[in-house]
């Protein structure tokens, strides 16, 4: 956890030490403060004249106002410094996670990482705030409440230290009970925002399939065990208030008997024995404050610790520093390529070749499962192939550069992703010096028409995830996306899938005199989507059973052949 606080700032550090000479300066005028309430007492008892009184009075003042100012100024330096660390521990850690790959997302969990970036952020905050204010004043307040103590009667000192001992057990006993719930805790933390997530995601599947009550036990079996842990937690650590209680009221009533025996000897006053009291609460609640870093200090170890499991985990796709300046342009190869997917025992894809020359469309099609979508997922290197090379421009795709790699793609998913914006940022993404002519060719090319139609047109407020249009309005919105950026290679995962025949068929007829000079790879289950493309790839069990045009293919292929003649009949495969 130690190694997070490393990202600190050089000027911090001297931050910090101003702040840390002003808890001491803090803790110094509270001893003198107690110091003139003694001298205070004495006088009041000896009858002193009243302007003697008002004098030591007037200092307390003094020191009151200077330990309020010390208070308030080591509270904005802390304050800052915590709010400044964690704002950049967070982007550190969007940061890590933007580079990784699916492997390394699908090995944390998205629940999991969102927890990471905000709750166990928000620990280490919490801790780094507690130390610099308790952490520093606790053992100051302790070394100049001693020191006093033993300068003026070391008996006191004895009882305040068998009182310490005390309260040490006490801690230990009870930290001991609670430390291993700690990381139970932020476990089930996940547990609870994975439940709470997968609920919101797929509430209109909930509310169809009437499973309210299903959902609703889930989130409860894991909202129970996490507030069972934290009642277990909050009982244990209850304790310490009633025993500190305890303790302090223990220590008073000593001071008090022993102190009321030396004033029947006459060796001692009663401003000693305020005095004394003042001390021995003050090193009690020295030791409070330490108690209280403590406790936090597990839970906050445990956060530090999986903060640190994804800082220091790095993303096995390691992109080269090419630039991708080649001379061809568009030009996509596979060679014996396969691919499965980690800890799996059996290749998904299995030596895949194929070469998809400038211009030219080249279509994948096949059962569900057979391995279309994994395919093209390789291009972007989403994942890297297990076997074999993906060259892009005769260049292999390892050797790129991530912007460059990136910018010859033109990618649109199988689920179409839009995010929280309007409908011009959403279609800007990829190209954001695309001008208002741009735009307007790219919505009449991906045939979303309907724009003109939607409240304030291009500045119509898209809801996070585009849940607030079709999903075919939302697959159209992703294609102009791509349309847009004009890159050398388009891949379309399935984008069509949401589109009747009527706006597919426009929609093709388009992108083929718009994209003519790219490159385009298609994957798709209707054969009807896919009849005119150069090249017809037809996968089953993650193996190239058939390549081909549409004509060859059903001569040729039986796979192909139960596919279109699934969908479409004689005539209209004719």
């Amino acid at each position: 956890m130690f190694k997070i606080f490393r990202n600190l700032r050089w000027y911090e550090y001297f931050i910090i030490l101003i702040s840390t000479a002003v808890t001491v300066t803090q803790v110094y005028f509270e001893m003198e403060l107690i110091k003139k309430m003694a001298e205070l007492i004495e006088k009041v008892q000896n009858v002193a004249p009243v302007a003697s009184i008002w004098q030591s009075g007037k200092w307390m003042l003094i020191y009151s106002a200077v330990i309020m100012a010390c208070v308030i100024v080591a509270s904005v330096l802390v304050n800052y410094i915590t709010a400044m660390f964690s704002r950049r521990l967070r982007a550190d850690i969007f940061k890590t996670v933007n580079g990784f790959s699916q492997e390394e997302i699908n090995k944390f969990s998205t629940a999991s990482l969102i927890t990471r970036s905000t709750n166990d952020v928000t620990q280490i905050q919490n801790i780094l705030l507690m130390t610099l204010r308790m952490g520093v004043m606790a053992p100051t307040m302790a070394v100049f409440s001693i020191v006093n103590m033993v300068n003026t009667n070391i008996t006191f000192s004895w009882v305040t230290a068998i009182a310490v001992v005390i309260m040490f057990v006490i801690f230990g006993l009870l930290f001991g009970f609670v430390m291993p719930a700690f990381n139970k805790i932020q476990k089930k933390t996940d547990k609870l925002n994975s439940v709470t997530r997968e609920n919101l995601t797929g509430l209109r599947v909930v509310r169809a399939y009437n499973t309210e009550q299903l959902q609703e036990q889930k989130f409860d079996n894991v909202n129970k065990e996490v507030t069972k842990l934290n009642l277990y937690v909050g009982r244990v650590m209850s304790l310490m208030s009633p025993f500190m209680n305890l303790i302090f009221n223990g220590l008073t009533l000593a001071v008090y008997w022993i102190g009321a025996h030396f004033i029947n000897k006459g060796t001692m006053q009663y401003k000693n024995i305020v005095e004394f009291t003042q001390y021995g609460m003050h090193i009690l609640m020295s030791f409070m404050f330490l108690s209280a870093v403590v406790m936090m200090l597990p839970r906050a170890v445990v956060s530090g610790k999986r903060i640190g499991e994804v800082l220091k985990t790095k993303s096995k796709i390691v992109h080269g520093d090419f630039n991708g300046e080649t001379e061809a342009k568009g030009k996509l190869e596979f060679r014996n390529v396969s691919f499965r997917y980690p800890d799996a025992e059996m290749n998904v894809l299995e030596n895949i070749n194929f070469v998809a020359n400038k211009g030219e469309t080249v279509a994948f099609i096949g059962s569900t499962g057979s391995g279309k979508s994994t395919l093209v997922n390789l291009i972007p290197r989403f994942f890297d192939a297990t076997f074999g090379q993906i060259l892009i421009d005769d260049v292999d795709v390892k050797t790129y550069s991530h912007d460059a790699l990136n910018d010859k793609l033109g990618f649109v998913p199988q689920k179409g992703v839009l995010f929280s914006g309007t409908v011009e940022e959403n279609i800007k993404y990829g190209a954001e010096n695309a001008t208002a002519e741009e735009l307007a060719k790219a919505i009449k090319v991906a045939q979303a028409n309907f724009v003109e139609k939607l409240d304030g047109g291009l500045n119509y407020q898209i809801a996070q995830g585009g849940t607030n249009v079709s999903g075919g309005q939302r697959q159209r919105l992703c294609i102009a996306r791509a349309v847009v950026k004009n890159p050398e290679i388009y891949v379309f995962d399935d984008s069509f899938s949401a589109l009747d025949y009527k706006t597919d068929k426009k929609l093709r007829n388009a992108l083929a005199k718009h994209t003519k000079d790219a490159t385009k790879i298609i994957v798709a289950q209707r054969v009807g989507t896919i009849m005119d493309a150069d090249k017809i790839i037809v996968l089953d069990n993650g193996k190239m059973v058939g390549c081909g045009t549409h004509s060859e293919l059903m001569k040729s292929c039986e796979v192909y052949q139960e596919i279109a003649l699934s969908q479409l009949s004689e005539e209209e495969l004719a």
